[in-house]
């Protein structure tokens, strides 16, 4: 991974902070519309949306205007009305509401995802979980933080142990994943949540493994993975490789996350994705 250049560092500390404030104003968006009450439309792949996703959506896509002109956002429901912006090696990548299924449950780990993409890999990201009041954040190379209403404090990965508690989706959790972790780590305890939370509990040294294998979209990712790389984690690919981003239609087929340590890839445990070799490049 290509280390920030000096000359940038304090920018990207600024930027860091400018984006975890857009996330903050998002999430309180979505509690506003939470008090007011909301319906539940589907968008052209059936996934649900609501009107908080769009109010956040907007909310950020200002503010990234005003903290970083002219780097290009590619952003969850932008892409579903098909605006794509023409884009280099560096964009944003946001997700206005990641847990759509649990915000409409009415539960609480839900996120905002801010993330900054350079040269195919996170630089840094905010996630922010507006029902819990909790703010992740992180920057490559420099260090991740978690801010509650008690304060900001620095966090950072732990150590593999002997006992090995994993971390994985709600509604994502099926045999294979149970195989995978069988394989990888053995005998482990398992907790289930929703959102790019999962890469956060990781960053946080509250848990070690998070494998997902099964699709999600680079705006899913992007910014608990700079979280986590910040807090000393490794997310690889489906061939064991660093997950990148760029890739065809912004889909990420599958990775593992984890506190650090490498494991055996997963793509031997996965299904084919219909179709994938047909879906139009991401970059």
């Amino acid at each position: 991974m290509t280390p920030l250049k000096k000359e940038n560092l304090m920018d990207h500390k600024q930027l860091l902070e400018d984006i975890a404030v857009a996330a903050r104003e998002a999430g309180a968006a979505i509690l506003e519309i939470v008090e007011r009450g909301f319906e539940v439309e589907s968008k052209d792949d059936l996934s649900p949306v609501t009107i908080a996703d769009r109010a956040a959506e907007l909310i950020i896509l200002d503010a990234l205007a005003k903290a970083a002109p002219g780097v290009p956002v590619i952003a969850e429901e932008e892409v579903a009305a098909g605006r794509i912006p023409a884009h280099g090696d560096t964009y944003f990548l946001v997700d206005p509401l990641d847990g759509t299924k649990e915000f409409i449950r009415g539960g609480d780990d839900y996120t905002v995802n801010i993330g900054l993409i350079s040269g195919g890999v996170p630089v840094l990201g905010a996630v922010f979980a507006p029902a819990r009041g909790q703010l992740h954040a992180g920057l490559v190379g420099e260090g991740a933080w978690v801010e509650e209403p008690g304060g900001r404090r620095p966090i950072s990965t732990r150590e593999r142990g002997a006992e090995i508690t994993a971390v994985a989706s709600k509604s994502h959790f099926n045999q294979p994943t149970a195989d995978y972790l069988e394989q990888a780590v053995g005998d482990c305890d398992y907790v289930g949540i929703g959102s790019s939370l999962k890469f956060c509990i990781v960053a946080e040294g509250k848990a070690d493994i998070y494998p997902r294998l099964s699709p999600t979209s680079e705006w899913d990712t992007a910014a608990g993975h700079a979280v986590l790389l910040a807090a000393g984690g490794r997310v690889d690919g489906p061939d064991g490789e660093p997950l990148g981003y760029g890739k065809r239609a912004f889909l990420n087929r599958g990775f593992v996350a984890t506190a650090g340590w490498k494991t055996p890839a997963i793509g031997a445990f996965m299904e084919p994705i219909p179709g994938e070799a047909d879906l139009p490049q991401g970059a």
